[in-house]
């Protein structure tokens, strides 16, 4: 097969030193020890060794069951629920001779339950199952022999497989590159998906392998690969390669891990190490947990608490039924002649009472059951399922652009999204959308761009003006809802140095400068389309992309690099045109986090040597010369103002070298850069630092670390509505430091904990490379500083000081160790945002698990990525951001949506209608729950049973025909809790996004107290003894009907029991608070198909319909008494509660009674109303843009009162 002609560039010559020659010293020692024990073959996978290792295949599964698995596996779902295991015993002794009704009326009803839950659970598992099919049919070129390369189906690959990878696609597996189209075989490599940067890897193949540059080269080749088992370190790999009879050895910069992609190379050859779940980005998942919600949970204990209350009427009723059946025959006498006890069963016999009183025991058990709800579980299965269509359905988080509705992937947590205490989220593809924009500067103490920052946007939204920024003295108006950016990376506005401007600039030497150095201090590589001319950019990061756009499109266009050079097309400011220049590439002086800086060293056409230099402030403004310091104030208050709009700001200088200065330097940088010592970085370090010195200011650049569109606000509106958010990112502190700012989660003011490990005793730990002395060392550094935020946060107790902790992956490490892990949580606690920065997925999912465990609330996570995976997993509830790379994350997570901003409606509107829905639905002053309803309805017919039991001397004789019970919670009282958890809203989504503290309802759980819980049932007892002792004195002593008969069995029963139904349902309509026309069907359509019910099954033959035959055409519809002890014993019924929930509601209501009431007395448009009931809702130390307005006059007033 033909193959592209190999690029000719030498990355290694720019990237010096990331590309360094490993060598078998320290953990090489290890291969073939234990841990370290695998063996490939490579381009053999199907020979005899090989397949005698038996390695598993490629195939990825992230769904709950197998086809094997789903029965045993959903069946014990089902049964971890207390009340079907008792539905499954009763329904076992229903086929005896003790049972008060027929097998089939008990045994349907679980039947349809199980049925029913279990078909939910299948088909919420079957779309996984197609999301893994999708992932796993991925296509990728595999060599099939004779250097023959074809494509196969990713979960066909095997270990030992040569895999050919083009640009822009993903590794299928764990790789060892082998060679690339470059011809010193290095690759620019993703790892976005795994670690949350977006900026781009070098990777480099061994020396050995760079020949292997064809698809016809892998004809005859064999290789060995001993290494490292599989394991979850992204970032170590340890093995060698034996290669014609040589060993090399190999490093994690020859490995090429699954879910990251290839870019800016055309292709890659790879041989297949690790496969399917031994890749490390599968090693750093879990198995898809069983998730149960809070709520669900505490279900489970008021089931076994009405266990405990049924046992107690059963024991009493069956100790009572003993002492009455002891009794029956006294002296030849019967008491209760009508069971005749002179001649009956062990079940009534006077001789036998004990037996008779065990045998009652369980007969009134089964009796009894019906406390217990048995539709309870189905109904909100029901319901779960159709509040997750409407979250489906909802258009306000659908995103038009990927055209990707939010979806719901489980249906088990949708109450859980009103009750999140804690967010913990990724940041990359996240918070932001993976593209930078340079958007200001400072050069020469003049602030130049007037684009306006999301940050900006959203806080001129809150005071309700549009944008005003003045310059020189001119007010220039922007619009909220400006047009995008029409070149990607520059959103740079300001006529008087665009278009070649800047030449008019009183300063515009400086300005010259500056451009030179955006478009010179890089490592970019410029790609020129053949078709149109045009030049893009790939490089290490967005930021420096962003940089050398903006000297684009400002005059210098950087166009060419070499491995000695790099050309520019300047404008020239004499004559206004532009001009090839180029610049010969001394020296380049690599970015690293302790260093906050990256120089380049050129010498231009004039044969002047330069060092170019951007950093942080931190450390570029030491670094000055005196007489460069000559618009440093400036520069810095504008500095402050860029942080301040949530920029990422960087400062620009530069210094002019003489010749032996330079050469001295060089030798030295020459002799540190080829050590092959452990130190090799800090000697490297070293040397530049006595270069990097003596500096002349240039100005500084503001880059937007591009957000997506509404983070800011979700982020406030969150905030406010008191959830905390936590940012774990595997990015450098710095940027998410930056990220922090952008957001609202950082502002200027905001007291900053911060916690690593960059200490110079630690640093000289290292150098001598003693790691339990290091470890020592680190951990002992780490609880100090833990220590110390605990004691600045206990000083500032009672202060309106907000805190935020930083903490990166070294140092976190050790805090997530048990000795000090509760003490890390009640630091992060205390503060009002934290950033873990470094973070490995593994440590994301331990960080998830603490807040988890040590707060016992709710934690939500979400993120894009496969690193992301793990903490999805172990959050309550985890939601992915199903966006433009990859689909790990979606296919792990609980819902999925497609921006951030979602969020805010998903928790404060979706998350308190389910929440509230579920746990409760307009109790006694504004809310009935609708768990709390059920067990309501349950023991306001169960009791009646019991009380009617009591009347009959516990004769163990139902109140009601068998149907009339079974069907009770499935037709009659059920639909109308049915509507009411789909359709009711206390409050407008208006209303939820206006009065965030709403929200709070749900994570402090007040709807679903086992107060709340405990006045229900006992509302429900109160209800089952007025209709009872209404009813039985109504009908005891009185003709029924005119002929003169009484009133028997069938008809009390039925009588009662018509009483109860439309006691619950109209007790369902004084709860709801917002009417369909689907609840008025339910409603009093429940309680006419019980007329109807009565009309049909009392047609049926006696045989079946048994006490309830014709008993309503008969006996009951022609009677007037019937029909007014049916209105009197409902009104009766209602009156306390009607008189309870009006008086709780108009003197003391909650926050939403509060909300109710501004909607009901038309105070929606008074902004001092409303803007009084909202404050409730702002807490001093909160994050997110209002809190950042709020500080400001503060912060200002305090910089004054330093001053004098």
């Amino acid at each position: 097969m033909n193959t592209p002609r190999r690029k000719k560039l030498h990355f290694s010559k720019i990237y010096a030193f990331s590309c360094g020659r490993a060598s078998f010293k320290g953990d090489h020692s290890q291969i073939g020890g234990p841990g370290f024990s695998r063996v490939v073959f490579c381009n053999e996978p199907e020979c005899f060794e090989a397949s005698i290792r038996n390695y598993g295949d490629n195939y990825v599964r992230s769904t709950k069951y197998t086809l094997a698995t789903f029965f045993p596996k959903s069946l014990f779902e089902q049964f971890r629920r207390a009340a079907n295991i008792y539905f499954l015993l009763t329904g076992c002794l229903s086929f005896t001779a003790l049972s008060p009704y027929t097998p089939v009326s008990a045994i349907l009803p679980l039947i349809v339950v199980i049925g029913a839950t279990m078909v939910k659970e299948a088909i919420e598992d079957w779309r996984r199952k197609k999301q893994d099919i999708e992932m796993n049919n991925r296509k990728v070129k595999v060599h099939l022999g004779d250097g023959i390369f074809d494509y196969t189906e990713w979960k066909n690959l095997r270990v030992g497989d040569i895999v050919k990878v083009e640009k822009d696609e993903f590794f299928p597996a764990d790789l060892l590159l082998l060679s690339s189209s470059y011809e010193d075989a290095v690759c620019y490599v993703e790892t976005m998906n795994l670690d949350g940067e977006t900026n781009l890897k070098i990777k480099q193949a061994l020396e050995v392998t760079l020949g292997l540059h064809e698809d016809s080269s892998f004809k005859d080749f064999r290789s060995v690969i001993k290494c490292e088992d599989p394991n979850a370190n992204l970032y170590s790999f340890v093995g060698n390669m034996e290669f014609e009879e040589q060993q090399y050895p190999l490093t994690p910069q020859q490995l090429l891990l699954r879910e990251s992609k290839l870019r800016n190379t055309d292709y890659i050859y790879g041989a297949v190490i690790f496969t399917g779940h031994d890749t490390k980005v599968i090693q750093n998942s879990t198995d898809p947990p069983s998730k149960r919600s809070r709520i669900e949970k505490r279900m489970d204990r008021i089931v076994y608490f009405l266990f405990c209350i049924l046992f107690l009427m059963s024991f009493v009723g069956s100790i009572l039924f003993g002492i009455s059946t002891g009794d029956d025959l006294e002296n030849g006498r019967m008491k209760r002649w009508y069971l005749r006890p002179d001649d009956t069963t062990v079940f009534y016999d006077p001789k036998r009472a004990p037996n008779a009183a065990i045998l009652h025991f369980l007969t009134a058990m089964m009796l009894y059951g019906y406390l217990i709800p048995i539709s309870l579980y189905v109904s909100i299965e029901i319901v779960k399922v159709l509040q997750s269509i409407f979250i489906n359905q909802d258009l306000q988080m659908y995103h038009e652009e990927s055209d990707k509705p939010a979806r719901a992937r489980t249906s088990n947590l949708n109450e859980e999204l009103g009750q999140v205490d804690t967010i913990l989220s990724d940041k990359t593809g996240t918070l932001t959308c993976n593209s930078m924009e340079f958007i200001k500067c400072s050069v020469a103490g003049t602030a130049y761009g007037r684009g306006v920052t999301e940050v900006e946007r959203a806080m001129s939204r809150r005071k309700g003006s549009p944008m005003v920024h003045e310059v020189e003295g001119e007010d220039h108006v922007e619009d909220s809802d400006e047009t995008k950016p029409l070149i990607k990376g520059f959103n740079f506005k300001d006529e008087r140095i665009m278009n070649g401007n800047w030449v008019k600039e009183p300063r515009s030497d400086v300005i010259h400068k500056f451009l030179c150095l955006l478009a010179i201090c890089h490592t970019a590589i410029p790609e020129v389309d053949e078709a149109t001319g045009e030049i893009s950019y790939e490089a290490e990061s967005p930021d420096e992309a962003a940089f050398v756009i903006a000297a684009r499109e400002l005059g210098f266009e950087f166009f060419k690099r070499t491995q000695t050079s790099i050309s520019l097309n300047e404008l020239d400011p004499i004559s206004g045109k532009r001009f090839e220049r180029t610049y010969k590439l001394l020296n380049i002086l690599e970015f690293n986090s302790s260093r906050k800086r990256m120089s380049v060293i050129v010498r231009n056409e004039e044969g002047k040597l330069l060092m170019f230099c951007k950093g942080a402030d931190s450390v570029m403004f030491k670094r000055l010369a005196k007489n460069g310091r000559e618009f440093e104030e400036q520069t810095g208050d504008h500095m402050n103002e860029y942080a301040d709009a949530g920029l990422r700001t960087l400062v620009l200088a530069y210094r002019e070298l003489d010749e032996e200065e330079y050469r001295k330097f060089n030798e030295e940088f020459t002799e540190a850069k080829n050590a092959v010592s452990a130190d090799r970085d800090e000697m490297v370090d070293e040397v530049a630092e006595k270069i990097e010195k003596d500096l002349i200011l240039l100005g500084a650049t503001a880059v937007e670390d591009k957000l997506q569109k509404g983070v800011p606000e979700c982020i406030d509106k969150l905030a406010q509505a008191g959830i905390k958010i936590w940012v774990l990112t595997g990015d450098k502190m710095e940027t998410a430091i930056n990220i922090g700012f952008a957001c609202s989660l950082l502002r200027q003011g905001m007291k900053q904990i911060i916690i690593n490990l960059e200490t110079s005793e630690i640093k000289a730990l290292e150098k001598e490379g003693d790691k339990s002395a290091i470890t020592k060392a680190s951990r002992a550094s780490v609880l100090h500083q833990i220590n110390e935020g605990m004691t600045r946060l206990t000083v500032s107790t009672g202060s309106s000081e907000a805190f935020a902790l930083i903490i990166d992956g070294k140092s976190l490490a050790y805090a997530l160790e048990d000795d000090c892990k509760n003490m890390f949580l009640k630091l992060a606690i205390g503060c009002a945002s934290v950033i873990c920065c470094r973070s490995s997925p593994k440590q994301k999912a331990l960080v998830t698990r603490l807040v988890k465990t040590g707060t016992g609330k709710t934690t939500l996570a979400i993120g894009d990525g496969a690193n992301d995976v793990g903490m999805l997993q172990e959050a309550d509830i985890g939601v992915g951001i199903s966006g433009v790379e990859g689909m790990q994350a979606v296919m792990s997570s609980d819902i999925a949506i497609a921006q951030f901003r979602f969020l805010e409606r998903l928790l404060l509107v979706h998350g308190h209608w389910c929440y509230r829905r579920i746990s409760s639905m307009v109790m006694t002053y504004i809310v009935l729950s609708a768990i709390c309803y059920f067990f309501y309805k349950n023991i306001t017919f169960g009791f009646t049973l019991f009380l009617f039991e009591a009347y009959a001397s516990f004769s163990g004789q139902p109140a009601y025909n068998d149907w009339y019970m079974s069907l009770y919670n499935v037709f009659f009282t059920s639909l109308p809790v049915l509507a009411l958890g789909v359709f009711d809203q206390d409050v407008s989504a208006r209303f939820c996004l206006k009065f965030p503290l709403l929200y709070q309802e749900g994570v402090q759980n007040v709807l679903f107290s086992w107060l709340r819980i405990l006045s229900w049932m006992l509302n429900g007892v109160c209800s089952a003894i007025i209709i009872f002792f209404l009813c039985t004195n109504a009908m005891e002593h009185q003709a029924f009907r005119k002929g003169g008969e009484v009133v028997g069995l069938e008809i009390l029963g039925t009588t009662m029991y018509t009483c109860v139904v439309w006691v619950v349902n109209c007790q369902m309509a004084l709860s709801v608070s917002y009417f369909t026309l689907i609840q008025h069907l339910f409603i009093w359509g429940g309680i006419a198909f019980w007329y109807l019910f009565l009309l049909a099954y009392g047609a049926i033959s006696p045989t079946i319909s048994t006490t309830a035959y014709k008993v309503f055409i008969e006996a009951c519809a022609p009677a007037t008494s019937y029909w007014l002890v049916t209105l009197f014993v409902v009104i009766s019924t209602l009156i306390p509660y009607f008189v309870y929930s009006a008086i709780r509601m108009r003197f003391f209501p909650m926050y939403h009674g509060m909300i109710q009431w501004i909607r009901l007395e038309g105070h929606c448009d008074d902004p001092e109303y409303c803007n009084m009931v909202r404050q409730r809702s702002l807490r001093a130390t909160t994050v997110g843009f209002t809190a950042r307005v709020a500080a400001k006059p503060n912060r200002l007033k305090e910089k004054c009162h330093n001053k004098t």
